[in-house]
């Protein structure tokens, strides 16, 4: 536990919420070093209730408290909710963005505060299976990088890079990447249910079939092509399906999904960079 560490979290929504429950579970503060804003009187009393921390609605004052200041907002909030922090961070405090789009700049030139880390966590972190890209402004000191790695470690598997370009396309993959699983999970359900399987039976069937390859791939350290030729026969069902997959490109269609959202990354970035 890291006992003097006080955090502050701007934007207590889903993620926010994430780093609320996942930083408590593993013991990294307790709810008396934790504090927490958001606009609606609702959840700050459903947050308060659950996890007993202090729940406000003024984000200079919970950041001015913290030692580690998560922002937590939606991109397209972020230009009103900015400013208003420039000058309430305390001296060596660190900042530590998961907003999509948002670069280091954005937050370093507006708050006029030099240790910001950017990161692009996902929503598995929920339930601390997550997977975060991160980078960090050359002002950030190594016990700040400590504490990246112990709060972003919250929320599952994280990982620094130094090139903040990577961000961008982290975003378009293990960012956005779970609501490709989920399409495609949905699919396959609702494809078992049309041959005739109760859904119930279905969905178990295919969640524990994503589940089961993706540990077996992590685990026998083999490229996926391999596994797939492994397991697909000549002349078999599994050549027959994979066939339809490629007549109805969903390899091209993953490729442009990921590239839109890739840029659709860029496009927010551009939003942002300089808030009034």
């Amino acid at each position: 536990m890291a006992h003097d560490l006080h955090i502050a979290v701007i934007g207590a929504g889903a993620m926010g919420g994430a780093f609320i429950g996942g930083l408590l579970r593993q013991g990294i503060v307790t709810a008396d070093h934790l504090v927490a804003t958001d606009t609606r009187a609702e959840r700050r009393h459903e947050l308060t209730e659950q996890y007993g921390i202090a729940v406000i609605d003024d984000n200079a004052v919970a950041a001015s408290k913290a030692q580690v200041v998560i922002v937590a907002v939606k991109p397209q909030v972020l230009p009103a909710v900015l400013p208003p922090l420039r000058g309430a961070l305390r001296p060596g405090a660190l900042c530590l963005s998961i907003v999509a789009g948002a670069t280091t700049a954005t937050f370093t030139d507006t708050l006029q505060h030099p240790e910001v880390v950017r990161s692009i966590p996902n929503t598995p972190a929920q339930i601390g299976e997550g997977m975060t890209v991160w980078t960090a402004a050359p002002a950030v000191t190594d016990e700040q990088m400590h504490w990246t790695r112990l709060v972003l470690g919250a929320l599952g598997k994280e990982v620094c890079v130094e090139n903040e370009g990577y961000l961008d396309m982290a975003t378009a993959i293990n960012g956005s990447g779970p609501a490709y699983i989920f399409l495609m999970i949905e699919a396959m359900i609702d494809a078992g249910v049309e041959l005739g399987l109760p859904r119930p039976l279905a969905e178990q069937l295919v969640l524990q079939t994503m589940l089961g390859a993706t540990r077996y791939t992590q685990e026998s350290g083999q490229h996926p092509a391999a596994l797939r030729n492994a397991v697909t026969s000549p002349g078999g069902t599994t050549a027959a399906g994979l066939r339809e997959l490629e007549r109805g490109g969903v390899r091209a269609s993953l490729a442009n999904a990921i590239r839109a959202a890739y840029q659709r990354s860029h496009e927010l970035g551009a939003l942002q960079k300089k808030p009034d």
